[in-house]
Order: structure tokens, then C-alpha cells, then sequence
């Protein structure tokens, strides 16, 4: 069986946007409230954060769901892992997830400032300036036969898309205009010369886009 490259469970708003403007340790998700982008994914039963019973069934935990199914490695651009930018003024910070992140996986984060690797749990973080196919090579030798997945952020999936490297893609859009900020895309049409896709919306009002390699 391939191993695929896979973005799973990535959120946007109405307008396209996964990422708004001044991300900050307090806000890593900048001028937008995440709960805008993710509350749908963390209301469901499967949510890799819940830890208490319960939680919605139907469309939206079955997303829930596939988000780490066979996951061997994850690939995410510097600013997924946190809100630093040039060299590295210590390596103190080790992301936003605390000293169990929900990857369970290798990590492989997009750099042009390496530094030493690191393991928390049962998660490592690899640093890599390298391109899209390099650091899909290692990722996917570190997956051991599983899939990769691709987790952002959006300047990130822009770029392996570019690169034509992306196999399959869950966008959930959620039914939030946010008018600024980093956009996946002005529509979905624009990247349907690469895609095959299907769309289905939610009883939450998610729409789910799903898109497959031509």
C-alpha cells in the first residue's frame, strides 16, 4: 500500500482564512478567536483533547475521527509549532500542546532556523530547513508505511500543494466571515484543476470539503 500525504481536519473560514493577523503566544491563532475555526471539531466525541464522556456522534465526529487513523508522521510549518520568528533565541519553548501533544507521532516542523530535536511523551519534533519533497521524504520514512499528514499552517499547505505533493484534503469551512487574515484560497474552484472533490455540510453548519490527487 503508498503511503499518502493527507491534511486532515484543516479549518477555514467562509472567505478562506486558517489564519489570522498578530499571532502571539497568547493568541496562536492571531485576531481570530480559534473557538470561531475549531469549536465544531472540539464538540465531538472524538476529539484527540477530550478527556471527559460525551460529545456529538454523525458527520462531524466521523472528520473527528480520521483525523490521526493510520498517521505515522506529521509535517507543520514554523508557526503551527509557535509563534517565534527568525533564529531561535533559546529552545526553552516546545510548542503549544504542554508535555503531552496529541500527535503521538514523529513531527517534523518547517524551518529556515534549525535546532536540536526534542521528545515529549511519545511525540519527537524534528527540525528541518529543507523543501516540501525533502521533508516528506524524511516523514515519510519516519511513518514507518503509514501515512503523513500535512497540518499547516496555511502558508504551509499552500506551498506542498504548489509542489503537488498532496495526495488527499479535509478543509472544514466554518460558517464565520473573518475579512482578513492568511487564506487557504479565495475559493475552493481554485485548486479543483489538481482535485477531484465532494462537499457535504454538517447538521453543526460545517461544510465538509473533501479533496482527492487527479
Amino acid at each position: 500500500m503508498s503511503q499518502l500525504l493527507r491534511v486532515q481536519c484543516f479549518n477555514v473560514s467562509q472567505d478562506g482564512v486558517g489564519a489570522g493577523e498578530g499571532q502571539s503566544l497568547e493568541q496562536p491563532f492571531g485576531h481570530i478567536d480559534p473557538g470561531d475555526l475549531v469549536a465544531w471539531l472540539g464538540d465531538t466525541a472524538s476529539f484527540v483533547y477530550r478527556t471527559e464522556p460525551g460529545g456529538t456522534r454523525g458527520l462531524d465526529d466521523h472528520f473527528s475521527r480520521d483525523f490521526d487513523r493510520n498517521i505515522g508522521a506529521e509535517i507543520m510549518g514554523r508557526n503551527k509549532f509557535g509563534p517565534q520568528r527568525g533564529p531561535w533565541e533559546d529552545h526553552e519553548w516546545q510548542g503549544w500542546w504542554g508535555d503531552t501533544p496529541p500527535f503521538h507521532t514523529p513531527v517534523f516542523v518547517l524551518t529556515h532556523h534549525e535546532r536540536p530535536s526534542f521528545t515529549l511523551a511519545d511525540t519527537t519534533f524534528h527540525f528541518l530547513d529543507a523543501t516540501p519533497a525533502e521533508a516528506l521524504g524524511r516523514a515519510k520514512q519516519a511513518a514507518d508505511g503509514k501515512d503523513v499528514r500535512l497540518g499547516g499552517g496555511v502558508a504551509t499547505i499552500r506551498e506542498f500543494i504548489e509542489a503537488d505533493l498532496i495526495d488527499a484534503m479535509h478543509v472544514a469551512v466554518v460558517p464565520v466571515i473573518v475579512g482578513r487574515g492568511e487564506r487557504l484560497w479565495e475559493s475552493p474552484v481554485d485548486i479543483t484543476d489538481q482535485f477531484e472533490s465532494e462537499v457535504v455540510t454538517s447538521a453543526s453548519g460545517v461544510t465538509h470539503h473533501m479533496f482527492w490527487r487527479r
